[in-house]
């Protein structure tokens, strides 16, 4: 059994290589009017994955419909490899919208990541949509202080190479990582996750996203 999960990891892992080469991190998105947050939970003791993807308008930031999923989980937890795990049923969540999102926003990585194959570089690859990932913690990289005030910013770098920015999205509060996911430059996922939280640490995607993976309610946020 040891030997098998094994060779399922290699090949994982050599999958990712392989796709991080088809990822675009440069902008090549057109007019965004439907914005999705996407987030996934877990049930039945971690046996059942449930996605859910909420979509956005933009720039009103109302929600304009939301599409829940669930499989079976088939991959446990590994560091690294969460997209296999979570992309699937991702996919399955958004293919029950009325009509796809013009851009994503995942709460995970997008190219900063061991392989340059996060959550969101993944599912952008998948769908041929535009996404941005905005994770909470950093999973790979170094950088320096971030500036307190609501737009601070520090790169977020790998060896040589700018993998993202951490992002301060509100003035003394923890900021966040954001990295391309697919079809979208650095500057363009900054100035969106700023855009996208005009009171709250999270972008409104990922907050909406998150409570309905996990069946909770939250008051809707608008800039003042």
């Amino acid at each position: 059994m040891a030997d098998s999960q094994n060779r399922r990891i290699a090949a994982a892992r050599r999958l990712q290589r392989c796709l991080a080469g088809r990822v675009e991190t440069a902008d090549r998105l057109g007019p965004v009017t439907r914005v999705a947050g996407v987030d996934v939970g877990f049930e039945e003791g971690g046996q059942t994955a449930r996605a859910a993807a909420v979509v956005l308008a933009w720039p009103g930031l109302e929600t304009l419909e939301t599409a829940i999923a669930r499989e079976p989980v088939r991959l446990p937890y590994i560091p690294g490899l969460l997209s296999f795990r979570e992309v699937p049923v991702i996919a399955a969540a958004l293919g029950r919208l009325s009509a796809p999102p013009d851009l994503i926003v995942c709460d995970g990585q997008g190219i900063a990541h061991p392989r340059r194959l996060g959550v969101a570089s993944h599912l952008g690859l998948r769908l041929g949509i535009p996404t941005i990932g905005v994770a909470k913690s950093r999973l790979i990289g170094e950088h320096g202080p971030v500036p307190e005030e609501r737009g601070g910013r520090a790169a977020l770098t790998d060896g040589d190479e700018v993998i993202g920015a951490v992002v301060r999205t509100r003035t003394g509060v923890r900021p966040v990582y954001v990295s391309p996911g697919h079809r979208v430059g650095l500057e363009t996922a900054v100035a969106w996750t700023l855009a996208l939280a005009p009171r709250y640490r999270l972008p409104e995607t990922t907050r909406r996203a998150d409570a309905a993976a996990s069946g909770k309610r939250i008051r809707e946020a608008f800039p003042p």
